[in-house]
């Protein structure tokens, strides 16, 4: 009667059967609970002597009582049975209580199943729509992560100049300039060039990238600057600003071959001063000016407040009139569209794990083996050029405590999961070179499958259209070593010791193209790095492609986590270059910009359970990354990136504000006295105007394509996470579940 009792509703299928179903169960219990109490009557039948001498006198009675019909013995029967029921009832009151709470309890059974099946339509079928509960949460999760940070959504991009501004006239001479270095020296360079250009009144010979110059072999379509970037464009978008040729009219090209013009190599910390007492003279002079930069730069990064003109100026270079070639934007297009195929955002992250890099901040120890040489063996050679002056051997965990090594990619991973970022996060990895190898990468594969690059994005045949076509390139495999005479071998038989002998070794096996590339090719062989070959030189000029590609896809991004940007080397770096331009672009896109120092305090605190981390770590994580993205961060990258390049912090020369509300801060200053952020003008009313009807027109798109993305979304989640594993990633699942379930910014 327990199971009866604690019956539960019928599913939906079934529930029009309920009370047919009840009446049959009802009828079966009262037939056996008749039957319980008081036996089977036909046994008192058998036992009953009235009963007995009833039938008797019935049978012997004669013809007269077998005319009369049996109805009236019948009747005594039955009321004899019934009399005699009772009479048992009133003996037994043990089994009359039971008969009466059974009968309750089946009534009860009775009753419930009846208000299961007219209220199941109620009850059971009613669902709270999605748009009322769920997706109020996702949605606040959703902006969370991915939406724009209100605080900057003030700030808008604003380069053009603000006071007289006259166009180029009567020019002092040209300037010709070659820059070396890697793709974020050469965007940062180009910007200077022009800039001094302005300064000196001078015309702009559009400046030779070495690294795909030297190239031997390299595709005749593009050269030089046209390997990365539109000239047309570049000469276009800048005929306000500074007079751009292509190249020095003929009578100077053969005074340039013969090297008669002067010659300066500034460093990236040189002040206008020194151009316009040491350079200006001498251009005016012999009409033409040749500078070599290699330093990431040729003009200090921060101007006096009367020269805010020219950083305007750079601004305009760096995020207007520097534009890719077409190959490189259309490829790079596809790559967005590729990444944003599933209706979903998408994060970009660059590890920052450059080879040069690491060695000057001497980081060799938080790799292993080989790359531990590599590193070392760097850094040895900075320390003999001069730009690092200190020891060869440094302990590099207490660098990365300081936080001048970059975070590693496992370190970033759990972050990322700390914000709550889910498993199924689409990721891109910028970089062309990532100095450790998919060793390294392994860990952030495993919490972030959907880790791509441009290789996975790009077939084969993309990236060699990019390149263009190429000259083959001589094999530089060794050569064996020439075959000895007859003579030479008897003479080493006299020389040899004495017998017997041993046999000679075997021939050794063909060296093939791919063992002598790379680092790997000598490290086992020589203690000194060969010098490039022509091999090495054509990837070199090909990275610049890679970095180009990288870096168009990360600006477009949803989101941005650098690992290692201002790194204090004082060179530009890709992550610095990436915050700037998107800074400038959308101030209130998500763009992280941590403190390595912080960050890497908090994870040695849970080093023994990163992947069980505790509510309150996350509570800090999040608190910290969140800061970074709005003011405080803001603020933060202003006093450490903007010394070093003002191309990663172009404010507030080049921005201005829509509004000016109660809780703007005021302004703020450096400890040099620059001023940092506050003070940033009104924005013109017509771009005020655009914007109000942008936003108003964007509204009703947006947030359709948001909710049919963060669905999407839940359902990619939903399927990642039925494909994990049951071991600790489903227990580190249901830990990061219960952190967005107290997650106090939701």
């Amino acid at each position: 009667m327990m199971q009866l009792i604690s019956l539960r509703p019928p599913p939906d299928g079934f529930s029009l059967l309920a009370p047919f179903c009840s009446l049959e169960l009802f009828h079966f219990l009262f037939l056996k609970l008749i039957r319980f109490p008081f036996g089977d009557l036909r046994n008192v039948e058998r036992t009953d002597p009235t009963l007995v001498s009833l039938d008797k006198g019935d049978a012997g009675s004669g013809s007269r009582r077998r005319s009369q019909p049996r109805g009236d013995g019948q009747g005594v029967v039955e009321g004899l049975k019934c009399e005699l029921c009772f009479k048992m009832c009133h003996k037994s009151k043990i089994k009359l209580a039971a008969l009466v709470g059974i009968t309750l309890s089946v009534l009860s059974l009775f009753v419930h199943l009846f208000v299961a099946n007219y209220s199941v339509g109620d009850f059971i079928q009613y669902k709270l729509r999605e748009d009322y509960l769920y997706p109020v949460g996702h949605k606040l999760r959703h902006r969370r992560l991915w939406g724009p940070v209100s605080s900057l959504e003030v700030l808008q991009p604003y380069a053009k100049p603000r006071s007289f501004y006259p166009v180029p006239g009567q020019q002092n001479g040209f300037i010709y300039a070659k820059i070396s270095g890697g793709f974020e020296k050469i965007r940062s360079s180009i910007c200077d060039l022009v800039a001094i250009a302005r300064l000196l009144n001078a015309t702009l010979v559009i400046p030779e990238i070495q690294q795909s110059v030297r190239s031997k072999g390299i595709s005749p379509k593009f050269r030089s600057f046209s390997y990365l970037y539109d000239e047309e464009q570049f000469i276009a978008s800048l005929s306000d600003d500074v007079i751009v040729v292509k190249s020095l009219p003929k009578d100077l090209k053969e005074a340039r071959k013969k090297t008669k013009f002067p010659t300066v190599s500034p460093k990236a910390s040189t002040s206008p001063s020194f151009y316009t007492r040491e350079v200006l003279p001498k251009l005016k002079q012999s009409k033409v000016m040749r500078i070599l930069v290699s330093d990431g730069g040729c003009l200090q990064p921060i101007l006096p407040s009367n020269m805010d003109e020219y950083q305007r100026l750079r601004c305009r270079v760096a995020f207007h009139a520097l534009q890719f070639r077409s190959e490189i934007q259309a490829l790079g297009n596809q790559m967005v569209e590729r990444l944003r195929g599933t209706g979903g955002p998408y994060l970009s992250y660059h590890p920052g794990f450059v080879r040069d890099t690491l060695a000057f901040h001497g980081c060799a120890e938080l790799f292993q083996d080989v790359h531990t040489e590599l590193i070392q063996y760097t850094r040895k050679q900075l320390i003999k050029q001069g730009t690092v002056d200190e020891d060869l051997v440094v302990d590099s965990f207490a660098r990365k405590t300081n936080g001048s090594c970059p975070l590693i990619p496992e370190e970033v991973g759990l972050l990322l999961r700390a914000m709550g970022y889910p498993p199924n996060t689409i990721i891109y990895l910028a970089g062309s070179e990532t100095f450790g190898g998919q060793r390294i990468l392994v860990p952030l594969r495993a919490m972030y499958t959907n880790l791509v690059d441009r290789t996975s994005l790009c077939t084969k045949k993309e990236l060699s259209n990019l390149i263009g076509p190429e000259y083959p390139l001589p094999s530089n495999l060794p050569q064996p070593p020439p075959v000895k005479s007859e003579k030479q071998l008897i003479e080493e038989w006299k020389k040899a010791g004495p017998r017997p002998r041993p046999l000679p070794p075997p021939p050794a096996r063909p060296f093939y193209q791919h063992e002598k590339e790379g680092w790997y090719g000598w490290i086992a062989e020589t203690d000194t790095e060969p010098d490039p070959s022509s091999m090495d030189i054509r990837k070199q000029a090909h990275r610049l492609l890679w970095d180009a590609l990288d870096y168009y896809v990360s600006v477009e991004a949803d989101a941005f986590f650098p690992g290692f940007n201002n790194d204090g080397s004082g060179w530009p770096d890709f992550s610095s270059l990436v915050m700037g331009h998107r800074s400038y672009q959308t101030a209130s896109g998500v763009t992280y910009r941590p403190n390595r120092k912080t960050l890497v305090g908090l994870l040695s605190s849970m080093h023994d359970n990163l992947y069980h981390p505790t509510h309150n770590w996350t509570v800090l994580v999040r608190d910290h990354l969140n800061k970074s993205l709005g003011v405080d961060g803001f603020i933060a990258e202003a006093e450490s990136s903007k010394t070093a390049s003002f191309l990663s912090h172009p404010f507030p020369e080049c921005s201005c504000r829509t509004s000016k509300s109660s809780d703007t801060p005021g302004h703020v200053m450096s400890r040099s006295g620059k001023l940092l952020y506050g003070n940033e003008e009104e924005c013109p009313e017509w771009m005020v105007r655009g914007l109000a009807m942008a936003s108003q027109k964007a509204t009703g798109a947006k947030d359709e394509d948001v909710e049919e993305g963060e669905l999407l979304e839940d359902d990619n989640e939903t399927d990642g996470q039925s494909d994990s594993d049951n071991g600790n990633r489903s227990d580190t699942n249901r830990s990061m579940e219960q952190d967005e379930e107290m997650d106090p910014d939701d």
